[in-house]
């Protein structure tokens, strides 16, 4: 896997730039309350400066229609030396419409914090070939603008994560999760979303302590960009440790299996060192998918590969943060992970 540059770290007032590179909701006059809820939470909570690119409120039909503004607002956030960060408003499903209006040089020539997940796989990608570290977590509509409060385990990993050069060490699951459905209309802001008692990480199949540098994203996404000259290629996926995580379509094991299939039939599976599974959306076919992923590991003769189950990172709250590159342990003994180098600089 090639080396990526880290980002430098974030400080208490410093200026982040939110953007809108997918679904355009954040500037719907319905959603503004939610875009602002979770802007206030990077002032108050983080100290943080933040600020809109041009076309972040442009609203959904003008962001669908205009991939290519979508993309202006990217570059311009990554040649702005006085922005220290990027984050996605929220995902969607189309981002690649963006891929003809991309500078990788830019990108590659201003190292700097990008953070998102879903559909924002594809910015990530767009910064792993332009050789830059990003970071697979929360995006501004979820989890900054939850209702009430963010969750604490949401705050202390971007905490390590983003304001920290230290290792980030173990990461220990959280206590509880939810994926609850509550339509983001104002008069809900004050419900709270009921959380279920988390179980842990399972231990699908493997043994031992095995490391690998972190490398991943939506299923569903990384199945879009197949083909793309932004997909990685084969040799990026040597001594990784993969992470995959599916998204609120909830898509059926079959869909699962044909996908990791394909994995498998790439040569993909015979040069990871491990997977780590994000816990699905609702634990819908949370059954389904372990017999699903056992069966094509049986298929490819990977039955010894290393793979945790039920990862907090993806389509659950709260989330941990995972960054492209990093050197990352899962330890079969334990039933543990840890990211074993910090994110940024």
């Amino acid at each position: 896997m090639k080396t990526l540059k880290k980002p430098c770290k974030l400080n208490r007032g410093d200026k982040i730039a939110l953007v809108s590179l997918s679904w355009g909701g954040a500037g719907d006059a319905d959603i503004l309350w939610r875009y602002n809820q979770g802007k206030e939470r990077l002032q108050q909570v983080f100290g943080l400066e933040v600020i809109e690119m041009k076309h972040t409120l442009a609203g959904t039909e003008f962001i669908y229609n205009h991939p290519e503004k979508r993309a202006e607002d990217l570059m311009n956030a990554f040649q702005d030396n006085s922005i220290k960060g990027i984050i996605a408003c929220i995902g969607g499903i189309e981002s690649i419409r963006m891929l003809p209006y991309i500078d990788f040089n830019i990108i590659s020539n201003n190292p700097k914090i990008f953070m998102g997940y879903s559909d924002s796989t594809t910015t990530h990608l767009f910064c792993y070939k332009a050789g830059i570290s990003s970071i697979y977590g929360p995006t501004l509509l979820v989890d900054f603008a939850e209702n009430v409060s963010m969750n604490q385990y949401t705050i202390e990993y971007l905490e390590k994560t983003l304001f920290s050069s230290e290792a980030i060490g173990k990461i220990e699951p959280t206590l509880e999760w939810t994926s609850e459905y509550l339509p983001w209309e104002e008069k809900n802001k004050l419900i709270q979303r009921k959380y279920k008692t988390n179980h842990g990480y399972e231990l699908l199949q493997g043994k031992g302590i095995v490391q690998g540098h972190l490398i991943g994203g939506c299923f569903e996404v990384l199945d879009m960009l197949r083909g793309t000259e932004v997909f990685p290629k084969l040799e990026d996926f040597d001594d990784s440790i993969l992470f995959l995580e599916t998204s609120e379509e909830k898509p059926p094991a079959w869909y699962i299996e044909c996908g990791l299939r394909n994995y498998g039939i790439n040569g993909i599976l015979d040069r990871i060192k491990g997977i780590v599974w994000g816990k699905p959306q609702d634990e819908e076919y949370y059954e389904e998918y372990k017999m699903a992923i056992k069966k094509v590991m049986k298929e490819f003769h990977k039955e010894d590969l290393s793979i945790l189950y039920n990862m907090n990172f993806g389509h659950t709250e709260p989330k941990i943060c995972l960054p492209y590159g990093a050197l990352a342990e899962i330890d079969c003994n334990n039933v543990s992970f840890s990211i074993l180098e910090a994110a940024v600089i």
